[in-house]
């Protein structure tokens, strides 16, 4: 078990640095890197898709290139203006509702990444549940003067969505209410999403995913958990075996971070990422590495309670 610690470049969803956790097996290197805040029960299926990747593997694919968006931060909108036109990426995912920020920011910010993009680029939002369904309708609307291919998680709940989806043209997409829900799958009963947003952690693994994304009948779009390219590996896995694949992912998130622990990271080329399986570089990560074995350790055995099978951290030596 190797527990790592990088910083963000930029403050992201209140994160200032990324912590986890990787873990070798028979079939590679796995990643299980769960935020702060979650419990037990919502780790164990992060544990799962470390366990999938380190000893089970991944299907086969069906494509050998992945598109990527480029992700633009909640910063000011001469940053954004220079993260898209430095992306490469033809697709912008653009942070909005940020703490402490205003309407007018989140405005400013679109407008900026729609100049670097130009017509032909495609702009999609994503809120992370901050808004209320009146606030949701009325910036959606605003947004979309310069042209959103879809809003992310405007609102924290289904029954939310499903009322913005109601009062807005423009398709919204389901992140948090598919990945940190009891049944990923209530969000299609619902009426709440053109458009589900898969990440393989949340989610139990590669394999779970694909069970997801076929149960609920939508157009997928594979994002990152902010992971280092061991994550991203399994996200970069999970795209290239579903059978469609009709949107550019939210894969291309090494750009977040300051650092990496592979040689050979998995940095997008000209709006894509190579489907392909980096391995670690023991430099890069001894210059990544961390001492909190003890307290990651505990939250993984704490994790593993809730799932049969291998145990993939093993116990305290």
């Amino acid at each position: 078990m190797r527990v790592y610690s990088i910083p963000m470049r930029t403050r992201f969803r209140g994160v200032t640095r990324r912590d986890g956790v990787l873990v070798r097996g028979p079939a590679g290197w796995g990643e299980f890197s769960p935020f702060a805040e979650y419990g037990p029960a919502e780790c164990a299926r992060w544990l799962a898709a470390a366990r999938e990747a380190a000893f089970e593997g991944w299907p086969a694919p069906v494509r050998d290139r992945v598109p990527v968006n480029a992700t633009i931060p909640a910063v000011g909108p001469e940053r954004a203006f220079e993260l898209a036109k430095e992306s490469g990426c033809r697709t912008a995912k653009v942070k909005v509702a940020e703490r402490g920020q205003s309407d007018a920011d989140d405005l400013a910010r679109v407008e900026a990444v729609r100049d670097a993009l130009g017509p032909d680029g495609l702009v999609r939002v994503d809120a992370n549940g901050a808004w209320d369904v009146d606030h949701a309708a009325r910036m959606i609307r605003s947004l979309d003067r310069w042209g959103l291919e879809y809003v992310e998680q405007p609102c924290a709940t289904l029954a939310e969505l499903a009322a913005v989806r109601r009062r807005v043209d423009v398709p919204v997409a389901a992140d948090e209410s598919i990945r940190r829900a009891e049944d990923p799958l209530k969000v299609r009963a619902a009426e709440a999403a053109d458009v589900a947003v898969l990440k393989v952690q949340p989610l139990g693994g590669v394999a779970a995913a694909l069970r997801v994304a076929e149960a609920c009948g939508l157009p997928v779009v594979v994002s990152s958990a902010v992971e280092t390219s061991v994550g991203l590996a399994a996200g970069v896995a999970l795209a290239a075996a579903l059978p469609e694949l009709p949107y550019a992912c939210g894969l291309g998130t090494l750009s977040l971070l300051a650092g990496d622990v592979a040689a050979d990271p998995l940095w997008p080329v000209a709006g894509e990422i190579a489907v392909r399986r980096p391995e670690v570089d023991e430099a890069s990560l001894a210059r990544w590495e961390a001492p909190d074995a003890a307290g990651w350790r505990a939250r993984a055995l704490a994790a593993q309670e809730h799932l049969d099978g291998p145990d993939v951290i093993g116990a305290a030596p």
